[in-house]
């Protein structure tokens, strides 16, 4: 068996946290008729509206397709609406999309934040704020090596 280095090791346990979390998130947000995913769409867009497409997919790890598609699901059930303007597309919640993110934003955030509060105090959940920041800043600026 390889050996496996501390590092390594973190990487795994963070990957299968954020698994985890997604589909408890999932299992969660199903009384809302929403995923995860479409949680954090709205939630962006709420926040930053009206917002570009571009802009949107830069703020999320969804794929131009997979964003599309979802987006087009989103406008189907009138949550959104997309406004061209000469070639820049605006997207913006309707009066039902922000309703429901109003709605699913603090029962869900309340969710996501038990995983935390119930296993770590104030002290140690700014220790991990400030290492998660820290590392996520380092992964902006690492490119993948080459072949």
């Amino acid at each position: 068996m390889e050996q496996h280095t501390l590092s390594s090791l973190i990487w795994l346990r963070i990957a299968r946290f954020v698994q985890r979390s997604n589909q408890l998130s999932n299992e969660f947000l199903e009384r809302y008729d929403m995923t995860a995913a479409q949680f954090d769409v709205l939630a962006q867009i709420h926040i930053y509206e009206p917002i570009t497409q571009m802009d949107l997919a830069e703020k999320l790890t969804v794929s131009r397709g997979g964003m599309s598609r979802m987006l087009t699901r989103l406008e189907k059930e009138r949550l959104i609406v997309r406004k061209q303007d000469w070639k820049i597309k605006y997207i913006s919640l309707t009066d039902k999309g922000r309703a429901l993110i109003q709605k699913a934003m603090p029962e869900q955030t309340e969710f996501q934040s038990s995983m935390f509060d119930e296993v770590l105090n104030e002290v140690e959940k700014k220790q991990l704020y400030m290492l998660m920041t820290k590392i996520q800043k380092h992964s902006l600026e690492k490119e993948c090596p080459q072949k």
